[in-house]
C-alpha cells in the first residue's frame, strides 16, 4: 500500500518503484521478443501436428483451435496470459495429452537438486582453495591453485563427464554409470546418481570461484582493521578465516547465485552424458524429435 499511497512515496519507495518498473518492462520486452521469434521459425504448427498429408480444412480447424487465425496482438495477449498462469500448451513431440507444464514439472526434481548440489560442491572446493591462494599470494601454492583453476576451466564438460564415468563408475564402481531412479522409489539411489554429475558440473564453477575468492579477500586484507589486528598479534589463520573470508562471502554468494540460475537451464550436456531425465535433456529431446 505504501507504494501506491501518495503520502508514502518517499525517495526510498520511488527507488524501488523504478526498479520494479524496469524489471516489468524488461520482462515484457523479453516476452515480445520470444513471441516474435516464433514467427521467424519456419514451419506451420498445424502441419507439425497433423502431418503434411492433412486436408486443408483439417489444418484450418487446428489453426482455429490454436488461435492462429486471430490477429497477432490477440495471439500475443492470449499467449502471455497463459504463460503467466503456467499454461504452456500441450506438447506436439511427446505423448499426446501431456502438457508442457507437466513435462517440465517432471524434469525439475532432477535438475534442481543437481544444480544445487553442483553449487554446494563448487563452494566447498573453491572457498578453501581461494583462501589458501590469498594467504600465499605470489607463492608456489598460489601458482599451483591458479593453474588447477585454469585447467578446470579448460576441460570440456562432456569429456570430464566421460572420464568420471570411466574412472569412478566403471573402474572403481563407486557410482552408477548413468540413469536415475525416481525419488519416490529410491531416494538414496537417486541422491547417489546425482553426486557424480554434480561433481563434474562443480569443477568449472569451482574454478571460476577460485579465481574470484583471492581477489575479494585481498581487498579485505588491505583494510585498516586487518592491519590493526596484525599489529595486535592476531594469527594469520584467524585474520584470513574470520575477517577476510567473511567479507569475501558477499562476492562469492553473488557469483554462486548467478551460476545456480545458469545451471537450471545449462545442464544439457551433463544430463545427456549421464542419462538423467532432467530439464536439459528434455529441451534437447524436444528439439531433436
Amino acid at each position: 500500500m505504501c507504494w501506491i499511497w501518495p503520502p508514502c512515496t518517499g525517495p526510498s519507495n520511488m527507488y524501488w518503484l523504478k526498479k520494479l518498473a524496469g524489471m516489468l518492462a524488461t520482462l515484457l520486452l523479453v516476452s515480445m521478443l520470444t513471441f516474435g521469434a516464433l514467427y521467424l521459425i519456419p514451419g506451420d504448427p498445424a502441419v507439425l501436428i497433423l502431418g503434411t498429408e492433412a486436408e486443408p480444412h483439417d489444418l484450418e480447424l487446428v489453426r482455429s483451435q490454436l488461435g492462429l487465425d486471430r490477429p497477432v496482438t490477440a495471439q500475443y495477449t492470449r499467449w502471455l496470459s497463459d504463460a503467466v498462469h503456467g499454461d504452456f500448451g500441450d506438447s506436439i513431440t511427446f505423448s499426446k495429452g501431456y502438457s508442457v507444464s507437466r513435462l517440465v514439472a517432471s524434469a525439475l526434481p532432477v535438475t534442481i537438486p543437481l544444480a544445487v548440489a553442483a553449487i554446494f560442491l563448487s563452494l566447498l572446493l573453491a572457498t578453501p582453495l581461494g583462501a589458501f591462494a590469498a594467504s600465499r599470494r605470489g607463492g608456489k601454492l598460489d601458482s599451483l591453485i591458479l593453474t588447477l583453476a585454469q585447467t578446470g576451466l579448460s576441460i570440456p564438460a562432456f569429456w570430464l563427464g566421460i572420464l568420471a564415468i570411466q574412472f569412478f563408475a566403471v573402474d572403481l564402481g563407486w557410482f552408477p554409470p548413468g540413469s536415475m531412479p525416481k525419488w519416490s522409489a529410491d531416494p538414496a539411489g537417486a541422491a547417489v546418481s546425482l553426486l557424480l554429475p554434480a561433481l563434474v558440473l562443480a569443477v568449472p564453477r569451482a574454478a571460476i570461484l577460485t579465481r574470484i575468492v583471492p581477489t575479494a579477500m585481498l581487498e579485505a586484507l588491505g583494510e585498516e582493521y586487518i592491519r590493526t589486528a596484525r599489529g595486535k598479534g592476531v594469527s594469520e589463520w584467524v585474520i584470513v578465516s574470520k575477517h577476510a573470508l567473511k567479507n569475501a562471502l558477499v562476492s562469492i554468494s553473488t557469483v554462486a547465485g548467478i551460476q545456480l540460475i545458469q545451471l537450471l537451464a545449462g545442464t544439457i550436456v551433463i544430463e545427456q552424458v549421464f542419462s538423467l531425465p532432467g530439464l536439459g535433456r528434455l529441451i534437447l529431446s524436444s528439439v531433436l524429435l
